[in-house]
C-alpha cells in the first residue's frame, strides 16, 4: 500500500534521511522504533507532504505522492496523529471532529460517522458539545485518532500516541491501536514504547540517524536487537542475523 524507496529528505542544510525504504502493506500494522532525533518524525512529516524529500520515491496505491500538498495527500486516504495531538482546545468535541472531515461533502454519511465515532470513543460521544481542552491527555487522544479516522483514511499514521500519558492510559491506547488494526485498518505507528510496540505490530524497522538499521518480525528484532540501545540511541543490531540497515 504505502512504499519509500530510498527517500532523503533535509531540514536546510541538515540531513535528516537517508535512503530511508519502507513497506506497509494494506491490513498491517508496522511500527517505526528508534530514540529521539532518529528520524522518525521526519519520514512521517515527509510522507504527509509536510517535508518535501529531496531524493527517493513515495507512493501510496501505486500512485507517486511526489510534490503533493498535505491536503492532497489526506484526499488520497492518509491521515496522520500529530505528536502532541494538536487538538483545538476551545472548540468542542464534536467541531474537533467536523474539522476531521473537512474532505467529505455528503452530510449524511458525516453523520454517521460521527455517531460512529461516539460508538468507538464512548467518552467521547459523552461529551460532543464538552469543550476539547477540558479533556484528560488520554481522553485528548482519543478524539485526535478520532478526528483522523473522521476523514476515511485507508492508511493511519500516528505518531507518539503515549508521549505523556500515564501508564494506565497508555495500555487504553494501545489496546485501541490494536481494536483498529483488527478491524481493518492500515497503521503506521511511531513509538519509544519499544515493548509495547512490539506487542502489537506485525513487523517493525529500527530507524538510526536517519538510516533504516534493520526490519523484521517482533520476533526477528527481539532476538537480534539490544532493546536497550533502542532507548538510548545507540548501535541497535546486537548479535548479528535479522535484515540489516536499508533492508524493505
Amino acid at each position: 500500500m504505502l512504499e519509500l524507496k530510498d527517500v532523503h529528505a533535509q531540514y536546510g542544510a541538515i540531513v535528516a534521511l537517508r535512503g530511508v525504504s519502507i513497506h506497509v502493506a494494506e491490513g498491517d500494522l508496522v511500527g517505526l522504533l528508534g530514540a529521539n532525533g532518529a528520524g522518525k518524525t521526519t519520514t512521517l512529516l515527509t510522507i504527509a507532504g509536510v517535508i518535501k524529500p529531496s531524493r527517493g520515491e513515495i507512493t501510496f496505491r501505486g500512485v507517486s505522492l511526489a510534490g503533493l500538498p498535505p491536503e492532497m495527500i489526506v484526499r488520497k486516504g492518509i491521515a496522520m496523529v500529530p505528536e502532541g495531538r494538536e487538538i483545538f482546545p476551545t472548540l468542542t468535541v464534536q467541531q474537533n471532529l467536523r474539522l476531521g472531515a473537512f474532505i467529505r461533502r455528503n452530510r449524511v454519511e458525516y453523520r454517521h460517522d460521527l455517531e460512529e465515532m461516539g460508538e468507538l470513543f464512548p467518552i467521547l460521544g459523552e461529551r460532543m458539545h464538552q469543550s476539547a481542552g477540558t479533556l484528560s491527555g488520554g481522553e485528548q487522544q482519543q478524539l485526535a485518532i478520532a478526528r483522523a479516522l473522521m476523514s476515511r483514511p485507508r492508511l493511519l499514521i500516528l505518531d507518539e500516541p503515549s508521549l505523556g500519558l500515564a501508564p494506565r492510559l497508555v495500555d487504553q491506547v494501545f489496546r485501541l491501536i490494536a481494536r483498529l488494526r483488527r478491524e481493518g485498518m492500515t497503521i503506521l505507528l511511531v513509538e519509544q514504547n519499544v515493548i509495547q510496540t512490539l506487542r502489537i505490530v506485525d513487523r517493525a524497522y529500527l530507524i538510526s540517524m536517519g538510516q533504516v538499521e534493520m526490519s523484521g518480525t517482533p520476533e526477528e528484532l527481539k532476538r537480534h536487537v539490544d532493546m536497550e540501545s533502542v532507548y538510548l540511541g545507540a548501535t541497535v543490531a546486537a548479535r548479528g542475523g535479522g535484515q540489516g540497515r536499508g533492508a524493505p
